[in-house]
């Protein structure tokens, strides 16, 4: 038994179905990455990293008289507000940049599928 093969060529994609698409995609990578940097953060706190590179960095930044002459507080960069509100900065704009370039990536394939003629491709049956 032979297969039976399909020679296409994709001529147009939809911008508005690849902003869909592409939205829902970078939706679900932001929550693996909120997730993710949450779990490494509750990790990395449970193992007490974040205290010792805080002490470490006050030993390092207090002056010869005793008080921290610069006025940083090294435990506020790693408070789990600002770590996971960042992660959730990061991620907006992520989700808002990804689902743009998408779109208007879907647009400039448009724009020269009308030059060149497409993409072929050949789809063959499964048995």
């Amino acid at each position: 038994m032979s297969s039976r093969k399909a020679h296409l060529t994709v001529s147009r994609v939809e911008p508005w179905s690849v902003m869909k698409f592409s939205f829902v995609v970078s939706l679900v990578c932001f929550i693996i990455l909120f997730v993710a940097v949450a779990v490494i953060y509750a990790t990395l706190s449970m193992l007490g990293v974040f205290d010792e590179v805080t002490s470490m960095m006050e030993a390092l930044l207090e002056g010869d008289s005793g008080d921290d002459e610069l006025g940083l507080d090294p435990a506020a960069w790693f408070s789990p507000g600002r770590v996971l509100g960042y992660t959730g900065v990061v991620g907006a704009l992520n989700i808002v940049l990804i689902t743009a370039l998408s779109t208007v990536g879907a647009m400039v394939y448009n724009l020269v599928a009308d030059l060149v003629g497409g993409v072929d491709v050949t789809l063959t049956e499964a048995e």
